[in-house]
């Protein structure tokens, strides 16, 4: 279980140097420097390995951060480019990594929500952070190309994951993009649209009958077999890489907020890994003293037909129940998530909370923001946007705080879920006939 500490105590320890004898000496990956157990704290050399030969806990890259200066550093970044390289020097990544073939993700809108805020009743100002302008239309570009550098620096010559839709897309681009392979696996029944986005840049896409949740058994099968031998998994073997591009997403929101932290934040729950990696970019940022040390509250979203995470936190457990997901936000339809103790230990520590909603809540919230700001959500946005709003009816969430609700993907990706919107009338071609249907 991981170790409840203070935003402070917690951002010293993210940023704790570690020997250069503990890292690979052939792998190129900027101030990464080994990998950490966020169990046990064993650290291992760089590599493609994800769990750790001690306990079986999950391992995450850790840095030296040593020699940088705040203002320097905050001018280096904001001369950067306008994607995630411009965060370079934070990153798991080589100092040349713009240069290289790559999709260039991020620098997403961060939209101030007026419109929204007054429905909601919110007044200390709303934020959404649209990541549906990232070039497949999701935030999983952020992670897959942080695992695309790892997969070049380790010499793997396909690119492969287990997904419920966006990163398949984001896989088969990301290595379309970079000349290499891929090959994803899928539950054999995702959204039309997610198949087809991952089918249309040329790789191999495998539909498995079952659940994510066996999708992603199989691949930690095939990753043990001659038959996956050079195949870099980005949410498996490449994972402890892979899920640092979620840090982005904190970098971007702090700096487009002028250098400030929020307030409160709402993060959709799938795994959890986008989720403890914004809370560690926040730590991170604290540490290097590019923003100032004050509270933030991390609140994480469910879906109601899986949402087991949400369970765990009202129970007040410690440990998450797999469930058998069944909602039609199947972006976030992890049964058992990874992440998920990690979860619950960032809300209770930041005084945030985990909230679910019913799919009918999904589908008005999806329409609520689409109405309000133009922004046309995915399911796991309708998400994000519902619980916000379950929030502050319950009187959870504080609207005089400054607050960012994340929106992940784009509605196109998931029209399923509003299949009944269409034109307001019919008519014919005369104003007659447009007068008589009350639209004057």
């Amino acid at each position: 279980m991981a170790v409840q500490t203070t935003a402070s105590s917690a951002a010293a320890s993210t940023v704790t140097a570690v020997t250069a004898s503990s890292a690979s000496p052939s792998v190129d990956l900027g101030p990464a420097a080994a990998l950490s157990c966020r169990e046990c704290g064993h650290r291992v050399p760089l590599g493609p390995v994800f769990a750790c030969e001690e306990c079986f806990g999950p391992l995450e890259v850790a840095y030296d951060f040593s020699g940088y200066d705040a203002e320097e550093l905050r001018r280096r970044i904001e001369a950067g480019p306008a994607n995630i390289w411009r965060y370079a020097p934070l990153l798991p990544v080589p100092a040349d990594v713009a240069g290289k073939p790559n999709l260039n993700p991020g620098w997403t809108q961060l939209v101030k929500a007026d419109n929204l805020a007054r429905e909601l009743g919110v007044t200390g100002g709303l934020y959404v952070k649209d990541d549906s302008g990232n070039p497949t239309h999701s935030f999983k570009d952020r992670v897959v190309a942080q695992a695309l550098e790892a997969a070049r620096a380790f010499g793997f010559t396909t690119l492969s994951c287990s997904s419920t839709g966006n990163l398949a897309g984001a896989v088969g681009a990301a290595a379309a993009r970079a000349g290499l392979r891929s090959c994803v696996f899928i539950p054999h029944d995702l959204e039309q649209g997610k198949v087809v986005m991952a089918a249309v840049y040329g790789g191999d896409l495998v539909g498995i009958e079952g659940t994510y949740d066996d999708v992603n058994r199989f691949c930690s099968e095939l990753i043990g077999d001659p038959a996956g031998e050079g195949w870099g998994f980005v949410n498996v073997n490449l994972r402890p890489y892979y899920a640092e591009g979620s840090k982005t997403l904190a970098y971007e929101i702090c700096e487009q907020l002028g250098w400030r932290l929020p307030d409160q934040i709402v993060v959709p729950i799938a795994s959890g890994s986008q989720l403890t990696k914004i809370d560690k970019g926040l730590r991170e940022l604290i540490a290097l003293g590019l923003v100032e040390d004050r509270p933030y509250k991390i609140f994480g979203a469910q879906a109601e037909g899986c949402s087991p995470v949400s369970a765990a936190f009202k129970a007040g457990h410690d440990v998450v129940r797999p469930q058998k997901p069944d909602t039609i936000a199947k972006s976030l339809a992890i049964g058992n998530p990874a992440d998920g103790p990690y979860v619950l230990d960032i809300a209770r520590r930041t005084g945030g909370a985990v909230e679910d909603v019913t799919d009918a809540q999904i589908v008005d919230a999806i329409r609520l923001l689409a109405r309000t700001e133009g922004i046309f959500a995915e399911t796991a946005g309708g998400v994000t946007v519902g619980v916000t709003r379950k929030l502050i009816e319950n009187g959870v969430l504080d609207p005089t705080l400054t607050t960012v609700v994340l929106n992940t993907g784009d509605g196109l990706k998931t029209l399923d879920a509003v299949a009944g919107t269409g034109p307001t009338a019919v008519i014919r071609p005369t104003l007659d006939s447009f007068r008589e249907a009350g639209l004057a």
